[in-house]
């Protein structure tokens, strides 16, 4: 989704006030203001790899004053894509035409030569499901797994050309961040579906495009925004919470 500021608050409902309010004024064990930070996300979107990049260089700006805990969220960009996986070119000339195709590739290539990273069109594209399975595994064994284990995921994608539907693409990222009971998950392909659906419906049933932002329950912001856009809103956040 390309960059588009977004910066509202959520009104919670009444059943929820009290634990967003526990959220809020929530110190870490640093003292510091602690910022969670709720982020709907597909394995395949370009502008959430983005996202995640420019959310960590702000979070690096900022650790002086607050700590952080993030947390991936699934969402499906196309949720009938085939499983067996089709070539990307193929793909995305299809779904948005050859001229596109190509301007949108040159301005991706340049996005992420500017954060460090070079932008791989080849190999294929698909079904993201496994991927989301995975990450919301990675959850419940910490969220700096998770976190470690989406990055792993965007570098394999977009950087190395590998299909992100692919089993031994995943236990291989599983692995080098040392998430645990990830080949028993991808063995059954219905195991952890249901979970994934439920987490869908909870953080991104409301919303049209990824990648999506919610700071401390209230605070939204989408697309890939620059790193002066997440800092003014942990401000916002903390001053909320004050």
């Amino acid at each position: 989704m390309p960059s588009r500021l977004l910066l509202s608050v959520r009104i919670p409902s009444p059943a929820k006030l009290n634990g967003l309010r526990c959220i809020r004024f929530m110190a870490s064990d640093t003292g510091k203001k602690l910022m969670q930070i709720d982020v709907s996300s597909d394995t395949v979107c370009p502008w959430c790899f983005v996202g995640k990049k420019n959310l960590e260089k702000a979070m690096e700006q900022s650790k002086d004053k607050f700590d952080f805990e993030v947390r991936w969220h699934p969402f499906f960009l196309n949720p009938d894509a085939p499983k067996e996986g089709i070539r990307k070119s193929d793909f995305y000339k299809m779904k948005f035409g050859p001229a596109q195709f190509e301007r949108a590739t040159s301005r991706m290539t340049e996005i992420f030569r500017g954060l460090g990273l070079e932008y791989d069109m080849s190999g294929l594209t698909g079904n993201t499901m496994d991927s989301h399975r995975l990450i919301t595994l990675a959850g419940h064994q910490g969220y700096d797994k998770q976190n470690a284990l989406v990055e792993e995921l965007f570098q394999s994608y977009f950087c190395q050309g590998k299909y992100i539907g692919d089993k031994q693409v995943l236990l291989d990222a599983a692995r080098k961040v040392g998430i645990e009971g990830a080949e028993e998950l991808l063995e059954d392909p219905s195991r952890g579906v249901d979970e994934v659906q439920e987490e869908l419906n909870k953080h991104s049933s409301g919303i049209s495009g990824v990648p999506h932002f919610v700071i401390n329950g209230k605070y939204q912001l989408s697309g890939g925004q620059p790193p002066s856009t997440f800092m003014r809103a942990f401000e916002m956040a903390a001053k909320d919470g004050a």
